[in-house]
């Protein structure tokens, strides 16, 4: 019985790899190469710019950037963008973390 088991477990295994493999190739494989990168305040900037017909303008400055008297270098930027994927990244595992505590304390609980 378990072996039959371990034998399905192998097969949705393999089956996930290769819907993981190909969520990563197909949309390579169907852009071509063709693809523009851009951020949102971009595409934002554009968008106003195409529905009002005028120049967008920001309505204040960055902080940093006023602070530091320019534009902060891509090497910030990129440590900056990192270090707040951490923190949120930090703080949404330590909730998981606590919902699965306390799943555990009430399943031992009902046990008793």
């Amino acid at each position: 019985m378990q072996e039959t088991a371990k034998k399905n477990n192998n097969g949705v295994i393999i089956g996930l790899i290769i819907i993981a493999i190909l969520i990563a190739v197909v949309p390579f494989l169907v852009i071509g190469g063709k693809a523009e990168f851009g951020g949102s305040d971009d595409a934002g900037s554009e968008m106003v710019a195409e529905i009002t017909g005028t120049e967008y303008e920001p309505w204040f400055e960055p902080v940093l950037e006023s602070a530091i008297g320019g534009e902060l270098p891509g090497e910030i930027e990129s440590l900056l963008f990192c270090v707040q994927t951490g923190i949120g990244v930090g703080i949404i595992a330590f909730f998981i973390g606590r919902f699965v505590e306390r799943h555990k304390k009430e399943t031992e609980a009902e046990a008793k």
